[in-house]
């Protein structure tokens, strides 16, 4: 834990834990179910392994995570934060300034759609939906995402598959389109994406996946 500011408020003795550098995006990939420290670096790519052992410590001596048997679990009072961190994500999407190309990661976006995978909405059996992106550097262009058996695997080699379906197009309108920022139908619409596959699969996917609560935060006009 970093210096104290010496202050009785709460909030000032709250943030003493919570304002270390990533130690709120390590709560947001707890809250998401990433449990095992691998999972957790999945999630926090450009967090170093050491960073995330020390905060994952200091998370736990202060009783908002424990360990139990080599998966990190939050206690009631890191659950409590859940409403909280929702709140700052919404606050973030309707405050905060446009995403810088720095900020556009195919990856963690792929990461982030493979875990709000909705199974129910899936067709039975394997469905496979490759991502190709005109906006990436040609080694980092073109990704798969698995779907089978209620679970979900991202791919950034062919994993030999029959494709389900393609989308086609720009990073950075996915990304917007995972935010909320806009919707698949006005990012097909402008061509930014491209949908290919069996129309009833091509309609289906935005189904697919559920989006996080605050993409569906009304947006300042």
């Amino acid at each position: 834990m970093g210096a104290g500011y010496f202050q009785f408020c709460p909030v000032a003795k709250a943030m003493e834990l919570l304002d270390e550098r990533w130690t709120m995006l390590v709560l947001r990939e707890l809250m998401m179910g990433n449990g095992r420290f691998n999972d957790l670096r999945r999630g926090l790519p450009r967090m170093s392994p050491a960073l995330l052992s020390k905060r994952l410590h200091s998370l736990t001596v202060a009783g908002l995570v424990r360990n139990d048997d080599g998966r990190y679990v939050l206690t009631a009072a890191g659950l409590e934060l859940a409403p909280i961190l929702e709140a700052i994500g919404v606050w973030g999407v309707r405050w905060i300034g446009e995403l810088g190309d720095a900020d556009l990661d195919p990856k963690l976006l792929l990461w982030d759609m493979h875990r709000r995978v909705d199974h129910d909405a899936v067709p039975p059996g394997r469905s496979v939906v490759a991502f190709e992106f005109t906006d990436v550097p040609s080694p980092q262009r073109r990704w798969w995402l698995v779907i089978a058996a209620r679970e979900a695997d991202v791919c950034d080699a062919d994993p030999g598959f029959d494709v389900s379906v393609t989308v086609h197009g720009s990073l950075r309108r996915l990304t917007e389109v995972w935010r909320g920022d806009v919707t698949w139908q006005h990012a097909q619409r402008d061509e930014a994406l491209r949908v290919r596959g069996p129309e009833h699969l091509r309609r289906a996917l935005p189904a697919w996946f559920t989006l996080a609560s605050y993409a569906t935060a009304a947006r300042p006009s």
